[in-house]
């Protein structure tokens, strides 16, 4: 017999802010349940978190560091401590740097948009449009290439 193995969601602060500032930081709950993030994470962050969010810190402070010198201390965090987790881990990141370094690293990652279109398609959120148009007013820069090819991936036209 096989056991499942556990998955790790680790959430950037980026996703955190984005997802806060539009009211929906529930998504992440309804898509994975558990979401971990580091201390880093927490503290860019800066409010309060829900009790589904869970602080890890990294082990490897030494890799860690070295990862510092690369990307933000968040997402530094984030992928130092997806390279020490036992499980299989999906990293949310938006900055472009630090999913080179997730790729470099074989580690899987999505971002945000990608997260939200996935919520979409699962039947998590009705509408990906407004939500779209929500965090754009809320600052978050979506290329309107890129937000077209979202809208049309999810069966909504722009």
């Amino acid at each position: 017999m096989t056991s499942k193995m556990r998955e790790v969601i680790i959430a950037d602060t980026s996703c955190l802010i984005v997802l806060s500032k539009a009211n929906l930081l529930q998504v992440l709950k309804a898509m994975y349940g558990t979401v971990n993030i580091t201390p880093e994470i927490a503290e860019e962050f800066g409010l309060e978190l829900p009790n589904w969010i869970t602080i890890e810190p990294v082990s490897d402070k030494k890799f860690l560091s070295l990862l510092n010198s690369l990307i933000d201390k968040g997402e530094a965090s984030a992928i130092a401590y997806a390279m020490e987790t036992e499980a299989v881990s999906l990293l949310i990141l938006d900055d472009n740097k630090a999913r080179k370094v997730a790729s470099d690293l074989d580690l899987n990652y999505t971002g945000t948009l990608g997260m939200l279109a996935q919520a979409k398609n699962k039947g998590v959120l009705s509408e990906l449009k407004p939500i779209l148009d929500t965090i754009i007013t809320n600052g978050f820069r979506i290329d309107d290439k890129l937000r077209a090819h979202i809208l049309s991936t999810v069966g909504e036209v722009d």
